[in-house]
Order: C-alpha cells, then sequence, then structure tokens
C-alpha cells in the first residue's frame, strides 16, 4: 500500500460529525487551508464518521456549511469528490482492515479478546494501584497462534491491538514544538480495530493520510501524547511521516473572574455558526482565529484573506496557549464593519432587520436606499450585524419607543415644550430638508428662545428618537423626514411636555 506521489503540500481538516464544530475545529481548519494556499497546494476534507454511536448527520452538514459559509473552499472530499476518494471514512473499512491484516501478520498487532467489562474492569484496578500504562494489561498479547485460531473460528468477538514495544523511547519532529521523546512504558496497547469492524482515530486517520498523500496533519494540542502511537504504526508499516503540527491550546477568559480556564461555551467554545448568526462578519471572524496561536511578525493584527494566504507560515505558530478574547473580536469585527460601503452594509445587514420585522424579504431600490442611509449612521457604532435592529429601530414606523429615563430627563421639563413648539415651527419651515437645512432650523430654534442649541437638541433628540444617545441629530432628522420628524415632535409635545 503506497502514497501517491506528490511534491505539492497536501493537508486535510478531518471532523467527527458528533457535534458541531466550533472555533477550536476551525482554527486548525483555517491553519490547513492556508498552508495548502500559501503553496499551490491542496486542501482537503475528510469526514471521519466512525463512531457510529455519536454520529449526527446534522453535525455532517454544518461541517460542509461552516466552511463554505466561512470561503474555506477545499478541493477535495464529499460532494466534490477527488482522485483518492471516498473522503467519508465508513466507506473506506476495507483499507483498515488490510493494514491491520499486514499489521497482524508482522507480529505488530493481534487480536484482542477481552470483553469490555474486563478491560474497563483492569483500567480501574491499575490506575488505583498506580502501575503504568493505566490501560490494558496486555493478556491477549500473549496467547499462543493455535488458542487465537480457535477463538476466531469459533467467531469470538475482538478487537485488533497494536503491540506497542515494552521497552525504549520514540522520537518524532513537531513542526512547533521541535523533537519529543516518550518513553514506551507509558504506552498501552491501543485498539485499531474494533469488534464492530470499525477502525479507531489512530488507526483510521494514518491509513487515510497515507493514502491520500497528506504532507502535513496539523491538529489540536489533544492529540500530541498519541502522537507517540501513532509514530510506532507508520515505523512498523515502514511509512514516512507526514509533517506533525500542533498548535497551543485556545484558552477562555472567564466573563466574571477574569481568570483564563480551559476553553468551554462560555468563553466562545460555541458553534462557529452561531458567530455567523450573531452578526460577525465571516472576514473578521477568520482574521480573529488566524491570530489564535499564529502571529504573523511585529503588531500587525488586520489582515485581508488574501494577505493571511501571503504570510501565513509555520514557523509563526506558538505551542503556548491562546486566549480567546471576545473583546477583541468585537473590536475587529467593528472594525471590519466600519470598512464596508453602504450598499455591502445593507445586503450583510439585510437578514438581521428582515428577522426583526424592519422591512420586508425583497426590499426594492427605495427602500435599499433608505435603509443604506440609516445603517450608515449607526455604521461607527455597530460591532455586529445582529446590533443593527436595536440600534436602527426608531428610524421605523410613526412613533419611537420612548426610554422613560430619557423622557423625564429632557421631555418632562418646563423648557421642552417650548423648545418643541419652536423647533417644530422652524423645521415646518425649513425651505430645503438635508443635513444643512435642519441645522440651521434648530439653531434658529434656540436663538428665538435666547437659549443655548443644547437646549433645544436635546429634547428635539428624545422627541424623535425615544433616547438620548445615538449617532448626529442633524443627521438622523435629515435621514427620518419631515413628515416624521414633525410628527414626532408634536406627539411628544402633548404626551410628556404638555
Amino acid at each position: 500500500m503506497t502514497a501517491p506521489a506528490t511534491a505539492t503540500v497536501r493537508t486535510r481538516w478531518a471532523p467527527s460529525p458528533t457535534g458541531l464544530p466550533h472555533v477550536g475545529n476551525i482554527r486548525n481548519a483555517l491553519y490547513s487551508w492556508l498552508l495548502a494556499r500559501r503553496f499551490g497546494g491542496q486542501f482537503i476534507l475528510r469526514l471521519e464518521d466512525t463512531d457510529r454511536e455519536r454520529y449526527d448527520a446534522a453535525s455532517e452538514h454544518a461541517i460542509v456549511h461552516s466552511l463554505r459559509e466561512l470561503g474555506l473552499d477545499y478541493d477535495e472530499g464529499p460532494r466534490v469528490g477527488g482522485p483518492v476518494g471516498p473522503y467519508i471514512q465508513s466507506e473506506r473499512l476495507d483499507h483498515y482492515r488490510t493494514v491491520a491484516d499486514a499489521l497482524i501478520a508482522s507480529g505488530s498487532a493481534y487480536p484482542c479478546f477481552c470483553s469490555r467489562e474486563r478491560v474497563q474492569g483492569v483500567r480501574e484496578a491499575r490506575q488505583k494501584a498506580n502501575i503504568h500504562p493505566f490501560g490494558y494489561d496486555r493478556q491477549c498479547r500473549g496467547l499462543s497462534a493455535a488458542e487465537v485460531s480457535r477463538l476466531l473460528a469459533e467467531g469470538a468477538s475482538h478487537v485488533v491491538r497494536f503491540a506497542v514495544p515494552l521497552d525504549g523511547e520514540t522520537r518524532f519532529h513537531d513542526e512547533v514544538r521541535g523533537t519529543i521523546v516518550y518513553p514506551n512504558r507509558e504506552l498501552d496497547d491501543h485498539v485499531l480495530l474494533k469488534s464492530d469492524g470499525f477502525p479507531t482515530y489512530h488507526l483510521a486517520h494514518m491509513v487515510d493520510d497515507r493514502l491520500m498523500g497528506i504532507t502535513h496533519v496539523i491538529r489540536s494540542e489533544e492529540w500530541l501524547p498519541s502522537s507517540p502511537r501513532h509514530v510506532l504504526q507508520h515505523e512498523a508499516l515502514g511509512w514516512e511521516l507526514p509533517k506533525y503540527v500542533h498548535p497551543g491550546l485556545i484558552q477562555g477568559r472567564d466573563p466574571q473572574s477574569g481568570k483564563v480556564a480551559k476553553l468551554s461555551k462560555r468563553h466562545g467554545a460555541v458553534f462557529v455558526g452561531e458567530y455567523l448568526d450573531q452578526g460577525y462578519l465571516p472576514e473578521a471572524l477568520l482574521n480573529f482565529l488566524a491570530l489564535l496561536g499564529w502571529s504573523p511578525g511585529g503588531d500587525r493584527e488586520l489582515m485581508t484573506r488574501d494577505e493571511l494566504v501571503e504570510l501565513f507560515a509555520l514557523e509563526g505558530i506558538n505551542s503556548s496557549p491562546s486566549v480567546f478574547d471576545l473583546e477583541k473580536l468585537n473590536w475587529m469585527n467593528g472594525v471590519y464593519i466600519r470598512g464596508l460601503d453602504r450598499p455591502e452594509l445593507v445586503e450583510r445587514c439585510l437578514k438581521h432587520l428582515i428577522d426583526a420585522g424592519l422591512t420586508g424579504c425583497d426590499p426594492d431600490a427605495d427602500e435599499r436606499a433608505f435603509l443604506g442611509e440609516v445603517l450608515s449612521l449607526e455604521q461607527e457604532r455597530m460591532k455586529t450585524l445582529a446590533e443593527a435592529p436595536a440600534l436602527a429601530s426608531f428610524f421605523f414606523g410613526d412613533l419611537p419607543e420612548y426610554d422613560e429615563a430619557s423622557v423625564k430627563k429632557r421631555l418632562k421639563t418646563a423648557s421642552a415644550g417650548p423648545a418643541l413648539d419652536a423647533a417644530a415651527e422652524r423645521l415646518s419651515a425649513a425651505p430645503t430638508w438635508d443635513v444643512a437645512g435642519v441645522e440651521l432650523a434648530v439653531r434658529e430654534s434656540a436663538g428665538a428662545l435666547g437659549v443655548k442649541p443644547g437646549e433645544v437638541i436635546h429634547p428635539v433628540r428624545v422627541a424623535t428618537t425615544g433616547k438620548m444617545v445615538g449617532p448626529g441629530l442633524f443627521e438622523t432628522l435629515a435621514v427620518l423626514g419631515r413628515d416624521r420628524v414633525l410628527r414626532r415632535i408634536r406627539h411628544a409635545r402633548a404626551e410628556f411636555a404638555g
């Protein structure tokens, strides 16, 4: 069994469809994609679905959908095919059986007939007695060939285990961490094939990487302790190792205590699709994830997708843990939002506005133009696209939702009534309805009353928007339109300042 000849970089992302892909999973996919694109190679998607008890079809869909939404196109894999498929492990069982048989024939693996209950009992007893390794005690490794043949002939349920060398050490090179050494005595004889004929990760990923010509394996640090097992398997088969890359863990900062701990859902270890649904731009999310464990050097943080490809190198990956900082993601996403032109801003926010009932499913050109004017006023304050409806809702409908504290402070005063009357009079007569025209009218109102402009501006803002904070008042009035502004001022005058 030989690997295809390759002179190019071939990377893969091989998630298990047993759960929705979170940011840690996607970071590995991103690094694999960037490395392949950086060197003009191929990025492969492979689904490791051999855990049939936990397999979830919805997770499989989410994996493919997440890559598509993030723009991480794959060259080979499910739904696109390729020369070394199939790319779903449950469709490749013959390959694993062939390799397992070869390992048994060479004495590097053996059938194990111990029950699951016995294995669990042995593990617990060894842990309690502090006997290393804590796992299986290798009882079936000493069975005679005749006994093995008899049990197999009887159809006895069994797994296939790898025969780890009983002494010595295993060395391998990691592209991030350098030379790593593990004593073989710390390793038990792990399972390669389960009793149902499906392989474990230890066997399946190695066989697939070999047959698919994978040159670089970028995977989570949690697989680092298992790497010597995989090295020993390669050596037993005489196969060349791919280059291993184990970036540092992603940790989370507790929102209450500020302490750093293992990444969990409250820190950010949630389905990556939730971030997109919450209004994080794919390009911002990729930029942020790329920097969780990698640096291009210097203080540079904002990079386009093309710039990430151009700058990405394994030498920039860090073995130390990185911290998922939601505040930084919000900042970065806000920068990307402010970089959108008006039509693109409307397009990106449209789903959120439709869901909030602020516009229809297919707004015409006039409605889109109005949405563009509205959103451009709130663009500076938006950290996520999902904030658009709450920020912009007062632009829609006859009347805004009035904030009680704002009304009490700015409208329920002795001076608010005259200020609103004067503003309504000047605004109704304004010769032009644009930013300059409404500003002149409001300031003339203050002049006619002999007060500072703020004593008219503040009540007019609350009367027309329902709150004290928002984009520039004159720009807001210009977008709201003369009729709506006058209707709101007169309503507020009668309702609150009468």
